[in-house]
């Protein structure tokens, strides 16, 4: 039998939960894993596991599920340790739901915790689900029970009203960061949130607090169809595994990043990224301190703890302007000194740090260097 898994979030990594998943699904068959979802990458990367989790491409989790479909294989295993039961049991469903095949899929939710679970999406594979959760110890849940809770407990369900849209999450505690497609839209008040847009552009949460810059940058959306996480994108206490670069050209390449929910791994051969707004400097430090890249951050304060702990390179440089300045100035960078283009090359870093001091000199913004971490 060939088994595809799909490993999902950084936790079902951390918590050692994927490998040993993996190892036991071998004594079925032929088992091959991938990431599905981005922030696994730099779990998978710090417990040595790239060899036995493919994470070299970049693709939703339901993506990844029909991948596995058409590449021919038997069943499908969705991995994934959620913040609590029901906002796990959702996720599965929506993946089930997006995916194109609806394939023969198992989950397995939250493995190490009393409410653990394996829910068969296709009624043929209960047996194999029932005897996989007798092994791991888990309830069998069926997903007439999670549509149940969808539908009728109001599990991150959505409606329309004209022309404003209406999805409530569930599994959030007050305080918490919300998240559309990668972007810190606002933060939660209340355990009960719901997000409203109107028109594709996100316009409300009720039971929480929007954040408009946040907004801007996502741009318009399918409600219905965005990625939402709440909380902090990993939340695990780690060590990070970092690679020492190899790079022995005379001249420097600096690459450009202003937003997030980019691809960050594709910058991990550069010499320095500059970054701009807050989230995207501190989730891009995190994951290029791994590759021993140093960044230059253009930031203005408006800061939200998206990750447990964040590393940063020696050498790296945090600019903070005065609120709503760093988008102004990151363009102003892109192109004065990018020319437009996402990469370019220099021959002396200080001299470039230079330039983009002098770039906010000549704006009204006042700034400090907030961080110099030296090399």
């Amino acid at each position: 039998m060939r088994i595809g898994v799909v490993v999902h979030g950084p936790h079902i990594v951390d918590s050692g939960y994927a490998l040993k998943i993996i190892k036991l699904l071998q004594g079925y068959g032929e088992v091959k894993a991938r990431l599905g979802g981005t922030m696994g990458r730099t779990a998978v990367h710090d417990a040595h596991l790239e060899n036995i989790i493919d994470i070299s491409s970049k693709r939703l989790p339901s993506a990844s599920v029909d991948k596995f479909h058409d590449e021919g294989y038997d069943v499908l295993f969705l991995i994934n340790y959620g913040k609590s039961s029901i906002t796990g049991h959702g996720f599965g469903y929506k993946v089930f739901k997006r995916s194109r095949t609806k394939t023969a899929l198992i989950q397995i939710e939250r493995p190490g915790e009393a409410d653990g679970s394996v829910i068969p999406w296709r009624k043929s594979l209960r047996p194999l689900a029932r005897e996989i959760a007798s092994k791991m110890e888990l309830k069998l849940v069926l997903p007439s029970r999670i549509i149940k809770e969808i539908f009728h407990e109001g599990t991150d369900c959505g409606h329309q009203q004209g022309s404003k849209t209406y999805r409530k999450l569930v599994g959030v505690a007050p305080d918490e960061n919300i998240f559309l497609n990668g972007i810190v839209v606002g933060k939660s008040t209340s355990d009960e949130v719901i997000l409203v847009s109107e028109n594709g552009t996100l316009t409300g949460i009720i039971g929480g607090e929007i954040k408009p810059h946040g907004v801007e940058k996502l741009g318009n959306i399918d409600l219905n169809e965005a990625v939402v996480k709440t909380g902090l994108l990993r939340r695990s206490n780690v060590i990070p595994r970092i690679i020492e670069s190899s790079s022995n050209n005379s001249k420097m390449n600096i690459s450009f990043l202003n937003h997030a929910a980019e691809d960050v791994y594709l910058l991990k051969n550069a010499d320095y990224v500059v970054t701009v707004g807050d989230d995207t400097t501190l989730v891009a430090a995190d994951i290029l301190y791994r590759f021993n890249v140093p960044i230059i951050g253009i930031t203005d304060g408006d800061l939200d703890q998206v990750v447990e702990n964040g590393f940063k390179t020696s050498g790296s440089m945090i600019i903070e302007l005065e609120s709503g300045w760093d988008d102004i100035v990151g363009e102003k960078i892109f192109f004065e000194l990018f020319k437009g283009k996402q990469t370019l090359e220099i021959d002396d870093i200080e001299n470039f740090k230079r330039e983009i001091l002098h770039i906010i000199n000549n704006t009204a913004a006042k700034y400090y260097i907030k961080q110099t971490l030296d090399s």
